[in-house]
């Protein structure tokens, strides 16, 4: 009994975690191109920043959902191995990005928010996405090229760079994984 307990501990760990949701991330990018659309037009850096925390509310718990049925739906476990490995990849930069948030916020800097949320997410996503499948990595590098344009070229409005990554980039790649993966 012993041997087999660690026969499948050692296949769970070895295994890729496919639970990444394809609709999910649709959904995701949808949302996050209503926020773009709302951010554009408020007055003020507090509204701004309090539209974009609520997608990034939104965003989490829509992936959360998406993870767990997608995860139900195959019968695997979401947080046992390559889900548990996910999340420890993805998690340290998801808690830099929000820690440079609250500086950049306190300091009135404001126009870094658009770059360093893109490039750590995109870090988040590739570091987390080597044990999933190969278009989760491709995903991640894409936000991270897009986060370096907005850190790189300032004159871009940030809006607009997130709508393109959080909108489009979670769109293109949730319907890859949705057709290729899935769902």
């Amino acid at each position: 009994m012993d041997n087999l307990r660690y026969i499948r501990g050692t296949m769970e760990r070895a295994g890729s975690f496919t639970a990444v949701p394809g609709l999910g991330g649709v959904l995701m990018g949808s949302t996050a191109l209503v926020a773009a659309w709302l951010a554009t037009s408020v007055r003020g850096s507090g509204h701004w920043i309090g539209i974009w925390t609520v997608e990034c509310a939104v965003g989490v718990l829509i992936g959360l959902i998406g993870a767990t049925m997608k995860a139900r739906r195959m019968r695997s476990p979401l947080l046992n191995g390559p889900g548990r490995k996910f999340l420890a990849g993805f998690a340290p930069a998801i808690f830099a990005g929000a820690i440079l948030t609250i500086v950049f916020r306190d300091e009135g800097m404001l126009w870094f928010l658009p770059g360093i949320w893109l490039l750590l997410y995109g870090t988040a996503v590739l570091s987390a996405g080597w044990g999933s499948v190969r278009v989760v990595p491709l995903m991640g590098l894409c936000f991270m090229i897009t986060g370096t344009v907005s850190l790189l070229l300032p004159e871009l409005p940030g809006n607009i760079l997130l709508a393109a990554g959080f909108g489009g980039l979670h769109i293109v790649f949730g319907t890859i994984i949705a057709v290729k993966h899935g769902g």
